[in-house]
C-alpha cells in the first residue's frame, strides 16, 4: 500500500503564487508595527565546563520571556554553525538589550548577540 502525501506549502508556491498588487502591498505594509531581533552566536566561553547548566538557565528564561510575552518567537539552531539561536522581542532596542545583557548565558560569555530592528505583522505566527 502507498501512502500519499499533501503538498508542503513549498511545493504548492511552485504551481503558483497569488497575484499581489501594488494597492494591498501599501495597505498591508501600514499594518506592521516595529519588532526586535536578536540573533544569538557562540561566545569566547562556549565550551566551558559548566555550559550545559548555564544554557539550561537560559532555556528557563526563555520561556519565561515567551510567557511574559516579550519573546513570542524564539527559534534554536541546531546546525554546525555559530548561530545558536533567532528570537523575535516584543520590545524596543533598548529594552531587548537589558534583558539580554542579563541573560546567565550572556552574562558568562558562552552566547553573545546581535540585535535588529525589524517590522513585521502582529498577529503572524508559524504553521
Amino acid at each position: 500500500m502507498e501512502l500519499r502525501r499533501s503538498a508542503t506549502p513549498a511545493q504548492k508556491v511552485k504551481c503558483k503564487l497569488t497575484e499581489i498588487t501594488d494597492e494591498y502591498m501599501k495597505e498591508m505594509l501600514t499594518k506592521t508595527r516595529h519588532y526586535t531581533i536578536v540573533i544569538l552566536k557562540d561566545g569566547p566561553n562556549s565550551n566551558m565546563p559548566e555550559v550545559r547548566k548555564i544554557i539550561w538557565e537560559h532555556g528557563r528564561r526563555n520561556f519565561q520571556l515567551r510567557r511574559n510575552g516579550l519573546m513570542p518567537v524564539v527559534f534554536p539552531i541546531s546546525d554546525e554553525g555559530n548561530i545558536s539561536g533567532i528570537s523575535v522581542f516584543n520590545a524596543s532596542i533598548e529594552e531587548v538589550r537589558k534583558i539580554m545583557d542579563e541573560d546567565p548565558a550572556v552574562k558568562e560569555g558562552i552566547f553573545v548577540y546581535e540585535i535588529h530592528d525589524c517590522r513585521s505583522f502582529p498577529g503572524d505566527c508559524l504553521p
